[in-house]
């Protein structure tokens, strides 16, 4: 079990692996959960994303915003892990794969985010997802590092960035953000930089 967090909270990926005698950490695992109402209603369709940033905070380009029509960053260090339609069954519904120590010298950060797919159209919030969370797991060995569960206070959001791994000079740290936006995918989009 990994380091539990609360919200803005951060930590050591890099001195947490070294800590627990697993070496040197290369790769990662974000893994993305949530459980849908289970009441009557629209089916949810969640689906994660990811934002490689620069050190002004937005994308590198384009095509560094990774998600289900764009699988797999230019430098192929990010990856989308496939689309879940349902949020059914145990443990992550979505992950992304980050390759750390390939990563160039400009990305600053990977920002984790979830939207809820058609939420205007079908009248859906975060208000009505249960159990979503965040956590960072080492790739080699899959041992869970981090890990950030979210309230279930986001009423009016339709998109949350759950959190971000991110640059720390010779470290790698991962902070628990969960930031909403009413806006959904397209806002988060463009907060970071992309062109829609």
């Amino acid at each position: 079990m990994g380091v539990s967090l609360t919200k803005g909270s951060n930590v050591s990926l890099t001195k947490e692996v070294s800590a627990a005698g697993g070496g040197v950490l290369t790769d990662v695992v974000i893994g993305l959960g949530w459980d849908a109402r289970t009441t009557d209603g629209t089916k949810f369709d969640l689906d994660a994303s990811a934002l490689v940033t620069g050190d002004t905070g937005k994308v590198l380009s384009d095509a560094h915003f990774v998600f289900y029509n764009n699988a797999t960053s230019p430098d192929g260090n990010v990856v989308y892990g496939g689309d879940n339609r349902t949020g059914d069954g145990d443990g992550d519904d979505e992950t992304i794969t980050v390759n750390l120590a390939a990563l160039g010298a400009d990305v600053q950060s990977i920002k984790a985010a979830v939207s809820i797919y058609e939420s205007e159209t079908n009248g859906l919030t975060f208000g009505q997802v249960q159990n979503a969370y965040i956590r960072v797991l080492n790739k080699a060995d899959g041992s869970e590092i981090a890990r950030f569960d979210l309230g279930e206070d986001a009423s009016t959001e339709t998109a949350l960035v759950f959190g971000e791994v991110y640059r720390n000079g010779a470290d790698w740290k991962f902070r628990a953000i969960g930031q909403g936006y009413s806006s959904g995918l397209a806002g988060i989009a463009k907060d970071f930089g992309v062109s829609v």
